[in-house]
């Protein structure tokens, strides 16, 4: 994998997400890929709601044990700029 690429990747180290979690997301882009744990991965996209404040829709997939975890809404209850970097903690999901 080239370096450019695995800019637009956010590592975690679980199967899924949760409130609390911090993600180190990639500041130049709204749009990249979350790569699990458990060697699966979703697409994610950082968004603004009705009042501007950021969510994150994390899309749909399925962990390597076979769960399907379908798309949901998550609150960013925290976003902090590191450099190139973006450090996001997740809020409870919205949907």
């Amino acid at each position: 994998m080239s370096e450019h690429v695995s800019e637009y990747i956010i590592q975690v180290q679980h199967s899924r997400l949760e409130p609390d979690l911090i993600l180190d997301a990639p500041a130049g882009t709204d749009d990249f890929l979350i790569a699990f744990g458990d060697d699966t991965e979703s697409r994610a996209q950082l968004l603004r709601d009705e009042a501007g404040r950021p969510v994150l829709r994390v899309g749909g997939y399925m962990t390597a044990e076979g769960t399907v975890v379908k798309e949901r809404l998550w609150t960013v209850s925290e976003a902090a700029r590191h450099g190139d970097r973006l450090r996001l903690r997740l809020g409870p999901p919205i949907a």
